[in-house]
């Protein structure tokens, strides 16, 4: 067993997991790996950027374990001290990079050492991860668990099914944008060479506040200016009388290497427009799925979504120093310091020059990359389908004039002492509660065709759990069924796409992994005004691939600690 111990004692366990899938699994041939040298990216062990890693999963025989503790902390990641504290995973922000190959099972122990009066449950969801048939691993609170309060532990086990790169962050209330987020890198085969990975790359907003200080003005007035942006953790501000404090993420590059960087937006609510001055950036991957490769100057990335890209240093004749850019879009969200959120590329030697190098020039927009360019290298169709579902969005005030984002009629409300999971278990769900926004799935492998569409002058980053789906269309204007054309032939496939402003997004996926799947944009305001719905998939197989045990365990500690701290959901409890 490969253990990453990240030097913290646990606590009292108690741990969601169920047992481990082992979907169509191939044994790996004896002897050590071969391929996947810097000139052959697309092997990988006797298996390559070719196989269907939806039927074909390496049997690697390793389990990776990771021990990973929450705790409140002071942090000033541009030299402003807050006045309240932020959360950090291991006592970093971004926290630790999970790492895996391809088909390795992995375990994550999670342990709340929040502080209790502060009345923080948590959860760690594994962003874009398939969980299949591991639901109850899937991280969210009051879908598949119930919060996990201070002084206890919460354990997941899941199987690395893909490959590619992605993040781990908290899915309770506004945790991931006070800190609870962390990179995860699944190797395996590339689409194309590269020398060396840089590994991850979050880009981030921040705010001298709190987002919880924040939220009460987004749910009465709107989602709030935020003041500032990191890369990486990191940025300098630079104050009303010119000081500046803090110092930028910066890496250096050799002329004629090539280099990945796995790009995530881990922001509450930003869309970014990535580059690198002077620079063309070739981008491989789209979420956990493999692309064809193409060329741009500039990555458009909405919130939630990866991107993996190689930039190739080859400029070593223009500049010693180059400005890489993470730029806020005004069409979509605000940011006081939208010009100034950079990083600093070096040729050689690093040192204290700044660059003096332009951008490129760009569209101020919140659309996704031009679909054409996410073409899969591993090709699929789209079936047919009998079932098919339209979702209006709106926002309304509720009883207590704050904001809530319905799909048609429901904005989400679940409950975190009963998820979705524990009635399921325990048979309770002849009735579903209609603000749980739950949508019944019985058939399994049944395509689901799903249109959501908004007249509101406002985009949305869509995110589905444990499914990839294909885009089968993407505009401006409301869907019309019959007259909108879908692309059903090797459509672009991920976890997270963009509802355009005013537009339509009509996605489809396969019932083929049984569990309660939340669906949600991906802004955190949203999230907590309950903009959500969620799918139960093949409810009769659930029970049989759950830990019942450890599921009332965890949810009468839960119960217990909401009882003694007269803790109050305020939000959709996601």
């Amino acid at each position: 067993m490969a253990r990453h111990a990240f030097a913290l004692a646990l606590a009292s366990a108690y741990s969601l997991a169920s047992a481990l899938s082992t979907p169509q699994v191939v044994p790996r041939a004896s002897g050590p790996c071969a391929g996947n040298t810097a000139t052959t990216r697309s092997q990988w062990c006797e298996y390559s950027v070719d196989t269907d890693y939806n039927s074909v999963v390496p049997d690697t025989g390793v389990t990776r374990e990771y021990w990973l503790e929450l705790t409140d902390v002071q942090v000033a990641p541009d030299g402003r001290q807050r006045s309240h504290s932020a959360m950090a995973i291991n006592g970093s922000i971004p926290g630790p990079t999970l790492f895996a190959d391809w088909g390795d099972n992995v375990i994550v122990h999670l342990t709340n050492n929040l502080d209790p009066s502060e009345n923080n449950g948590t959860s760690m969801h594994f962003h874009g991860i398939r969980q299949n048939y591991t639901n109850q691993n899937d991280g969210v609170s009051a879908i598949t668990q119930c919060p996990t309060p201070p002084g206890s532990t919460v354990t997941y086990k899941w199987r690395a099914t893909q490959y590619g790169s992605s993040w781990y962050h908290s899915h309770w209330a506004l945790q991931a944008w006070q800190g609870m987020l962390g990179g995860i890198i699944i190797n395996g085969p590339a689409t194309e060479n590269y020398d060396e990975d840089l590994g991850m790359l979050f880009l981030n907003d921040w705010d001298i506040h709190t987002v919880d200080q924040l939220y009460y003005k987004a749910q009465t007035s709107g989602p709030p200016t935020l003041d500032q942006g990191l890369i990486n953790g990191t940025n300098v501000f630079n104050s009303s009388d010119n000081q500046v404090t803090g110092h930028r993420w910066n890496t250096t590059f050799t002329e004629g290497k090539s280099y990945r960087i796995r790009l995530v937006n881990g922001a509450i609510d930003t869309h970014w427009k990535f580059s690198l001055d002077n620079h063309t950036l070739t981008v491989i991957g789209t979420d956990f799925v493999p692309i064809k490769p193409y060329t741009t100057n500039i990555v458009d990335i909405g919130m939630g979504q990866r991107y993996d890209i190689i930039v190739t240093a080859n400029q070593a004749a223009t500049a010693d120093a180059f400005w890489m850019r993470a730029i806020p879009q005004s069409a979509c969200s605000d940011n006081s310091n939208a010009q100034d959120i950079r990083g600093i590329v070096y040729y050689g030697q690093a040192s204290e020059q700044l660059p003096t190098t332009n951008g490129y020039d760009y569209d101020d927009s919140c659309a996704d990359e031009d679909p054409s360019n996410l073409v899969p290298y591993v090709a699929k169709n789209v079936g047919s389908s009998t079932w098919a579902d339209t979702q209006g969005v709106s926002v309304a005030f509720n009883d207590e004039r704050l904001f809530r984002w319905y799909l048609n009629t429901t904005t989400m409300v679940v409950d975190w002492k009963n998820p979705t999971v524990m009635q399921v278990a325990t048979g309770n769900t002849s009735v579903f509660e209609s603000s749980n926004a739950v949508m019944v799935l019985d058939k399994a492998d049944e395509w689901i065709y799903l249109a959501i569409q908004t007249t509101l002058a406002v985009p949305h980053p869509i995110h589905l759990h444990g499914h990839d789906f294909f885009v089968l269309a993407q505009g401006s204007g409301q869907y019309q069924p019959g007259t909108t054309a879908l692309n059903l032939v090797n459509p672009p496939r991920r976890d997270t796409a963009m509802l355009p402003a005013s537009g339509h997004l009509v996605m489809a996926f396969l019932t083929d992994n049984p569990g309660a799947w939340l669906m949600h944009c991906h802004i955190g305001w949203h999230t907590s005004e309950g903009f959500a719905m969620q799918f139960v998939e093949r409810q009769s197989e659930m029970l049989g691939l759950m830990d019942q045990e450890e599921l009332n365990d965890s949810c009468a500690a839960w119960a217990s600690y909401q009882k003694t701290y007269k803790v109050l959901q305020e939000d959709s409890g996601i």
